[in-house]
């Protein structure tokens, strides 16, 4: 306290001319309206400037809550789409009975952690069985098809990616409805696979879109990737395989949609009887 008192002594001359000059200022603009009007002015703008900038940091703070929102809303939007549902019409002396009933939800998840660099590649994500979550469940993103649940826990669950060697899926070119397999291809490369076993009567296009079939556990139509490559490998003659530039970009991958197929049980119990009578 003495030290600032010595302080205020010694620079008091200082100090008594800043009080008039400001006091100077203020009498100047109060009483002159141009002057005052100009100080409104550069004051509003100097504060708008200042609220946008405070507004700017706060969407920017707020950015993963509206993420999460968007992920939420984004599920809610698929579980409305007519790809998600089954028709279940009835004929009967010419009388039509047609309801679109639900086959398909879609279960929001964050990935944090993956893995795009590895020969098998997994992802975990932060919901498990307490979101109805279970094993061989598929998993997409905005962008296309993205893997399947492979294990499972209350709380997270560990996704086989498509960028696995046991990856396979069952697709079709989304133009002619060719169906084939896809799979991840040998070179390591994340943004490259191969449909494999295409009808040698087909005829991809470059830059044709490649989509999961019904015959896969997703629905109809997510698309996997693009046909990237035209110059076609030729197996026995009866079949042909091309490359497919991937549409989701797995290195920035950070939210996904378990799919929930409510027919998955009865279809894999019927499968599994077709196997055991063969």
């Amino acid at each position: 306290m003495r030290n600032l008192l010595i302080f205020i002594t010694k620079y008091n001359a200082f100090f008594l001319f800043v009080i008039f000059e400001i006091s100077a200022l203020v009498i100047y603009v109060k009483y002159n309206s141009f002057q005052k009007a100009t100080f409104i002015n550069s004051t509003n703008n100097v504060t708008s400037a200042l609220y946008t900038r405070i507004s700017e940091l706060n969407s920017y703070l707020s950015l993963k809550e509206v993420n999460d929102n968007l992920v939420r809303e984004n599920a809610a939007l698929r579980n409305q789409l007519k790809t998600s549902f089954y028709i279940d019409t009835i004929t009967k002396r010419a009388v039509i009975d047609t309801t679109y009933k639900q086959q398909y939800q879609f279960i929001s998840a964050k990935v944090i952690a993956n893995s795009v660099n590895l020969r098998n590649n997994y992802i975990t994500i932060n919901m498990g069985s307490n979101a109805g979550i279970t094993k061989g469940m598929g998993v997409i993103s905005n962008d296309g098809v993205v893997g399947k649940v492979l294990f499972v826990s209350p709380h997270y669950s560990v996704v086989q990616s498509l960028l696995h060697k046991e990856t396979v899926i069952s697709a079709m070119l989304a133009d002619t409805k060719d169906q084939g397999s896809f799979k991840w291809v040998d070179n390591l490369d994340p943004h490259t696979g191969l449909l494999a076993d295409v009808s040698n009567s087909a005829k991809p296009r470059l830059g044709e879109w490649v989509v999961t079939s019904d015959a896969s556990l997703f629905p109809a139509g997510v698309r996997i990737g693009t046909i990237s490559n035209l110059h076609s490998t030729k197996g026995d003659g009866l079949f042909l395989n091309v490359d497919v530039k991937l549409s989701v970009d797995f290195s920035k991958l950070q939210y996904v949609y378990v799919i929930y197929n409510k027919f998955a049980i009865e279809q894999t119990g019927l499968e599994a009887q077709e196997k055991k009578d063969e």
